[in-house]
């Protein structure tokens, strides 16, 4: 039997192997998530450099949430990361929930990012 960290880490790289497959040259939004926070960065697979990131723990972040453990965290710095991919130039990329199910904060993150304008 595996741990649940085992079965997570093994759930993340099928879905990274799979994202590699269908990536085309298009950057990653990856997803993590924790107990008291959420953090998303765009990252360039071909060069292995984080291209923008967003997170709770950022201080102007800290300051306009309660918690960064809900949904309504989730939306706002899906919001952040697809404003600040757009202004680096990039609109599609492709989708690494990292192990998660599409569901809850990581489903909010991924609506969220779709609506601020990034394409996946």
């Amino acid at each position: 039997m595996f741990t649940a960290k085992e079965t997570r880490a093994r759930r993340a790289a099928r879905n990274r192997y799979q994202i590699a497959r269908k990536a085309n040259g298009r950057a990653r939004l990856s997803v993590h998530r924790s107990g008291k926070h959420i953090y998303a960065q765009v990252i360039d697979d071909k060069q292995g450099k984080t291209i923008v990131s967003a997170s709770t723990l950022e201080k102007d972040m800290r300051g306009k949430m309660k918690t960064g453990a809900n949904k309504e965290a989730a939306k706002t710095i899906g919001q952040l990361v697809a404003e600040r991919a757009i202004k680096a130039g990039i609109k599609e990329v492709v989708f690494d929930r990292g192990g998660n199910i599409y569901h809850g904060r990581v489903k909010e993150l991924a609506e969220a990012a779709r609506a601020a304008g990034l394409s996946f």
